[in-house]
């Protein structure tokens, strides 16, 4: 697969609550962007790539917070896009938040997000970020918690390594070492794309791991925010921190 095209200026924004730096909680707008892609099998007419959507959004009658991923999937459902049951969906990571979004961080059930994209979309894959209980998803119908391994969907080898390289002691980490193995792993049965929580870092300041190397690879990350999606037209990574990217088959010249 390839990317041929991202637009810059997003079709909708979500509005949401999220964590402070210093304390507290700010509201924050969620950007949803198109783009297009060869080698989109024909069964699909659309991939739904995001990732780390750590925040909340109040219901507007109940006011009980919802996480943002089970709000996306819902906007998902009004917006100008392909029909979602004939869309696959790619979830990078991170879809936890404290339930009042008033603190960074945290670790908890993921459950309702993956849930939400099941219920809509034609399968999702996705792995589990440094922030994400995933024991919950696992049994989920139409999901596969990728980590280590890959999978084959509609035509497409789909890999998947979670978590992020660390101290393994701590949750959503393991050793470097480990962490380059099962990519190592991952590549060498020839995916057609692969999905990390913590990426490849790009030039001009663009941060990751260094030591992550899927090559030309169609590589879908999060974990740190980029300006924008790629660092360049010909980059193979997209990184889908704090966005939601819509992609659809390329124009056949």
């Amino acid at each position: 697969m390839r990317i041929v095209s991202i637009e810059p200026q997003p079709f909708f924004r979500l509005r949401y609550l999220n964590a402070a730096r210093g304390g507290g909680t700010e509201s924050q707008l969620l950007p949803f962007h198109r783009g297009t892609v060869d080698g989109l099998p024909s069964p699909l007419e659309a991939l739904v790539l995001t990732a780390d959507l750590q925040g909340v959004v109040p219901d507007p009658l109940t006011r009980e917070a919802v996480l943002l991923g089970v709000a996306v999937v819902d906007a998902l459902t009004e917006l100008d896009v392909p029909p979602l049951e004939s869309c696959g969906a790619l979830l990078a990571g991170d879809l936890y938040s404290v339930p009042e979004a008033n603190r960074r961080g945290g670790f908890g059930d993921v459950k309702p997000v993956w849930s939400a994209f099941a219920s809509r979309f034609r399968w999702v894959a996705g792995v589990a970020g440094n922030h994400d209980d995933v024991t919950r998803v696992k049994n989920l119908p139409n999901t596969d918690v990728l980590d280590v391994n890959v999978i084959e969907r509609d035509g497409l080898r789909i890999g998947g390594v979670g978590l992020i390289a660390g101290n393994p002691n701590k949750p959503g980490r393991r050793s470097e070492q480990e962490q380059l193995e099962g990519l190592e792993l991952v590549m060498s049965a020839n995916p057609h794309l692969v999905v990390l929580h913590e990426g490849p870092s790009g030039p001009e300041g663009f941060p990751g791991n260094a030591d992550l190397d899927t090559g030309t690879t169609f590589t879908v990350c999060g974990h740190v925010h980029w300006p924008s999606a790629r660092w360049a037209d010909d980059a193979s990574v997209v990184n889908v921190c704090e966005r939601v990217l819509v992609l659809t088959a390329a124009p056949t010249p």
